[in-house]
Order: C-alpha cells, then structure tokens, then sequence
C-alpha cells in the first residue's frame, strides 16, 4: 500500500456538513475514492469539551468567528483562527470546574465510492482543559489539552510522543488491524 495526499493528486477538499465525526469522515473518504478511482482513507477530528454539551466538536477547527486578513497567508490564517478558537473555548468555561476533554479521530477506509461496508476506527484521547495555555509545540487546542497521565499540556509533548499516544494514533492502529482483518492486507 502507497499513501498520497488527496492534493498531490489534484483533488480539493470535501465537504463537511455532518454532525458527527464519522458522518464526515465518510464524506471526506467518498469524495476522495470518487475523485480518484482509488480506494480512500479519511479522518475528522476535533476536540470534544463534556461541559460544553461536545463543543466544539466538529466545528472545532473553526469554533471562533473570524474574519481572515487580506493578504495573509495559509499558516497565519490557520494560527490566527486557532488563537480565537482557544480564546472563545476559555471564556466558554470561565468560572467552569468540570473541564474533562477528549481530542477524537474519526478514520475512515473506503475500497471505491460505493463501497457498503467501510471500515471505521475511532480513538479518544483523554485530558482536561486548563485555565490557560501551557507549552511552545503543536497546535490547534494543543496549548490547553492537559494530558494528566503525561503531566503536561500536549503543546509541551515531544513530537514523538504526541505521534504514539494520541487520538490520530489510537485510531491508525485501529484501522490497520482492521485493514488488516477485513481487506487483508
């Protein structure tokens, strides 16, 4: 098996209407194989606040009205926005005690467009949110997700850490037994 990016193969993104993580990762991944021809593998992911009902939830990457400014390239843009994320995520728990979170990862394989039997993994990575950002790395809600078995913020997490122990992680080793089980491989 060779992965490659859906860009590299000059097919833009997909939709995501859904409401669940699952929902659009199907989407992602059918959009993908029907572009392509190809079987398909796809993720959503987000984080999950208990006291907030979920939120953000799917809507994670984009919690925070924002407003991109002209000219700003691609990588401001993203850090701007997480910035505001972040912002809004605290004053959403200003004065809040009950702060457990879980990044989740929705990871969905396709073998064609049509295929009725997709394989689908999940992984949820425990934490909690903290009062204020802590750590330089990462990103996203990474400066606020405290991870209590590791005693630190993901932000503060060797790359190599983060890589093997969170919610994308639980949920690639899911799919590659699951991969493994039902095409095979």
């Amino acid at each position: 098996i060779e992965l490659v990016s859906q860009g590299s193969l000059g097919v833009g993104e997909a939709e995501e209407p859904h409401a669940t993580f699952v929902e659009n990762g199907l989407a992602k991944a059918r959009h993908a194989a029907a572009a392509t021809g190809l079987p398909a593998i796809a993720d959503d992911s987000g984080l999950c606040v208990d006291a907030l009902g979920g939120a953000p939830g799917v809507q994670s990457a984009v919690f925070a009205p924002f407003t991109p400014v002209a000219g700003q390239d691609r990588e401001a843009h993203r850090r701007a926005q997480d910035a505001a994320n972040n912002h809004l995520l605290l004053a959403r728990l200003a004065g809040v005690a009950y702060r457990r979170a879980s990044f989740v990862c929705s990871l969905v394989a396709l073998r064609s467009p049509a295929d009725p039997e997709p394989l689908i993994a999940f992984g949820r990575w425990g934490g909690e949110i903290l009062a204020e950002p802590q750590g330089e790395g990462g990103f996203g809600y990474d400066p606020l997700m405290f991870i209590p078995a590791l005693g630190q913020a993901v932000a503060g997490l060797p790359a190599a850490t983060k890589n093997a122990q969170s919610h994308r992680a639980i949920a690639a080793a899911q799919m590659l037994a699951l991969m493994r089980g039902a095409w095979h491989l």
